[in-house]
């Protein structure tokens, strides 16, 4: 008979302590393969008690053999690693020219991918091309549906978890429209988060690129709109609503064109000065630096110009912020080294706050690398609380 007064032989709390185990080497485990004695030393726990974890987690398919240990002396050592096939984190990048969907193994390794133009003309035709492409890149890597533990969608704009929307993604029309991502999350049969893009694209720097163990750096993304990613101690800083980071929403004052950022610093606003500056013809902002770098002199004022706005658009965020880093990305960021020169100058002759700034390391593929990155925190998390809800052997 146990006792009532929460002592130890309470079965619920040999239960949690056992899950609280498991945890802890689980986790320890995800730094690299160990050996029973290398964690009993390392968590404390004695070789019983990492004996009979790791047993539990094996049974659940969460960790498995991955080699030997050979010592100078003593017995050979079986060593232990997480399985990565346990379950899989789906990550959509959802842009007006661009899909992309990529699925991971709890290593975070890509096992399929896919990048889809997006011909979409209405948010319905947007919803179901995302829902058919995913359900595409998991039946191309022959991964069983039930296993995908957790999805991630990174947008345009701001996700209101109340009224279940996205605000402000102004460059994708109708995609406010209540009720679309809880049709993607039915359809796709997979629990689902929605994120801002550029706060993805933060994280997804911050994991796999330059903002690698950066105390507090922001992510600027320059492309067919502007926004900003905020990351402190590795964590999204989103603010009280979720808009921290809308820059492009930032007034010009005493201005009449541009309005505002948004307008001054984005993809339309090259081509706008492109044209200004004598180039004729149709443009997009990739053939303006593409003529610039050929050194056509209208094309090189114009990145020159673009230069100097995004200049003032990193000193006003290292006067609120202080970042340690500014990132370029985006289709914009994607020719920073076009443009870093005349950010670096006109910063020196702006504010004695200069931050440095780089170039993204991940390209195009931020976004997505962000959504893969979150989801999988979460993915983790599930695949192990499947296991934990799951009667002891």
């Amino acid at each position: 008979m146990t006792s009532s007064d929460g002592g130890s032989d309470q079965p619920w709390n040999q239960q949690r302590l056992r899950s609280t185990n498991e945890r802890l080497l689980l986790e320890r485990l995800r730094g690299g393969a160990a050996s029973r004695a290398q964690l009993a030393r390392e968590t404390g726990l004695s070789k019983p008690t990492v004996s009979s974890a790791l047993a539990a987690l094996a049974a659940a398919g969460l960790v498995r053999e991955a080699g030997t240990h050979t010592p100078e002396r003593g017995r050979i050592a079986v060593l232990y690693a997480p399985d990565p096939a346990a379950g899989y984190a789906l990550g959509i990048d959802i842009g007006r020219d661009w899909l992309r969907v990529a699925l991971a193994d709890l290593d975070g390794a890509l096992v399929a991918r896919a990048d889809v133009r997006n011909r979409a003309r209405t948010s319905g035709a947007m919803a179901d091309l995302v829902v058919a492409t995913a359900h595409g890149v998991v039946a191309d890597s022959g991964v069983a549906p039930d296993k995908v533990a957790h999805a991630v969608v990174g947008t345009p704009g701001v996700y209101d978890a109340q009224a279940r929307r996205v605000r402000y993604a102004l460059h994708l029309p109708g995609w406010g429209r209540a009720g679309l991502f809880d049709r993607m999350r039915d359809e796709l049969g997979v629990p689902l988060a929605v994120h801002n893009d550029a706060n993805l694209a933060a994280l997804g720097e911050h994991t796999f690129g330059v903002g690698a163990g950066s105390r507090l750096f922001v992510y600027v993304m320059i492309g067919t709109g502007l926004g900003m990613g905020i990351v402190a101690d590795g964590r999204p800083f989103t603010g009280a609503h979720g808009a921290a980071g809308e820059i492009g929403f930032l007034p010009l004052s005493g201005r009449t064109e541009p309005d505002t950022l948004e307008d001054a610093v984005s993809a339309e606003a090259v081509v706008r000065a492109a044209h200004a500056l004598g180039m004729t013809g149709p443009l997009t902002a990739k053939s303006v630096f593409e003529a610039a770098r050929a050194g056509n002199p209208a094309a090189v004022a114009a990145v020159r110009q673009e230069g100097e706005r995004l200049a003032h658009t990193v000193a006003a965020v290292a006067a609120v912020l202080d970042p340690d880093l500014v990132v370029l990305g985006g289709g914009v960021g994607h020719s920073a080294d076009l443009l870093l020169r005349t950010v670096g100058d006109t910063l020196r002759r702006l504010t004695p706050l200069r931050p440095k700034v780089a170039a993204s390391a991940l390209g195009e593929d931020a976004v997505l690398l962000g959504a893969v990155a979150t989801a999988l925190g979460t993915a983790r998390d599930v695949v192990f609380e499947r296991r934990a809800a799951a009667p002891p052997a």
